[in-house]
């Protein structure tokens, strides 16, 4: 995809309260334009927080994975749409109709936002999959979710950066394929199991990049973005659309 650099880094606001968020947003200044709210924020502060960052001129990517019937996830997707959400996400899981469903109800909005398709949370490992009675293993597992959200007409999918590649080579160069599990070297790996650095998710084919702890909760944020920005100013969506 042809992503503005300004466009690659997704910061999470990955905190419990409007204030530390605020916080964060105003000491990364002009610096960074989308942000993450997920299930955290959205649950401690509400719609709120997100029509503030959209009436700032930031983008939001609205992370609360919905799923349910396809009746109530279109009706959250007509929901966020209405509050000017650049992309929100859904679970590939929740089958066919309600993927289809979902992007219906987006492009019902004045600006409709990118429904991307959670594949496999970057948290889970093999073994753990297989105690959900998923038999193959993650790779295919990724492939065939997001497959499927494709042929549902979703515009993008959510999965780790060790299968962008495989991705990207599969879904073709339009898709988005937004990349969590980012953690620059030395960093803290949390409770992420399948990572990559900025620079080698970006040469795998992601579009995006979703970066919370290694920048929020650095001692200097902005010097923190700033390093990733300069980490992966040298690709852009063109060069890796072209490769």
């Amino acid at each position: 995809m042809n992503v503005p650099p300004s466009e690659r880094l997704i910061v999470a606001l990955d905190v419990p309260s409007a204030a530390e968020a605020q916080e964060i947003v105003y000491e990364l200044g002009d610096l960074i334009c989308f942000y993450k709210v997920g299930l955290q924020l959205f649950t401690a502060e509400g719609p709120k927080i997100v029509s503030e960052l959209v009436n700032s001129g930031r983008k939001v990517f609205l992370d609360l994975k919905l799923h349910d019937i396809p009746n109530t996830v279109a009706g959250a997707v007509r929901s966020a749409g209405e509050l000017g959400v650049s992309m929100l996400t859904i679970h590939a899981v929740g089958g066919k109709k309600m993927m289809q469903a979902a992007v219906e109800a987006a492009s019902q909005s004045v600006n409709p936002p990118q429904v991307l398709a959670v594949t496999v949370l970057t948290s889970l490992s093999e073994t753990e999959l297989q105690d959900i009675g998923v038999r193959v293993p993650i790779a295919n597992q990724v492939q065939n979710l997001a497959t499927f959200a494709k042929s549902a007409g979703c515009r993008g999918v959510v999965a780790s950066p060790q299968e962008a590649a495989a991705l990207r080579a599969s879904l073709g160069p339009q898709m988005a394929i937004v990349v969590p599990g980012i953690r620059p070297a030395g960093s803290d790996v949390g409770d992420q199991a399948r990572i990559a650095t900025p620079e080698a998710a970006i040469r795998a084919g992601a579009s995006h990049l979703v970066i919370g702890r290694p920048i929020t909760a650095a001692k200097n944020r902005n010097h923190a973005a700033a390093e990733i920005f300069a980490s992966i100013a040298k690709f852009s969506g063109d060069e890796r659309a072209a490769e």
